[in-house]
């Protein structure tokens, strides 16, 4: 059975730090291509940062330069670190990891980010 599961949510002030993680079992992490998307109320879900099996990593223009995603494949682990948030990233976070060759994606239950002073 595959599980996707994202931690490391919360309250943060404007201009802070969080790091988002993500773990998988069932499957093996650097196999995929693995994304971080969000959710805001009344919103539909976008692209935060995907990162390909390959190494290629596409970003939304809003988190350029804030947003990094990164894997530990030991730990079967993605990350996503995102510094200089701002009100308007509060949302939702969900981790996918999607099949190369399938296009199937897995998703994890969300972890909340609240910016706000």
């Amino acid at each position: 059975q595959v599980q996707v599961v994202e931690s490391g949510g919360g309250l943060v002030q404007p201009g802070g730090s969080l790091r988002l993680s993500c773990v998988a079992s069932g499957i093996i992490l650097r196999f995929y291509d693995m994304g971080w998307y969000r959710q805001a109320p009344g919103k539909q879900r976008e692209l935060v940062v995907e990162r390909s099996s390959g190494g290629i990593t596409n970003s939304a223009d809003s988190v350029k330069g804030r947003f990094t995603i990164s894997r530990d494949n030991g730990k079967n682990t993605v990350y996503l670190q995102m510094n200089s948030l701002k009100p308007e990233d509060t949302a939702n976070y969900y981790c996918s990891a999607r099949h190369p060759s399938t296009g199937f994606y897995y998703w994890g239950q969300g972890t909340q980010v609240t910016v706000s002073s």
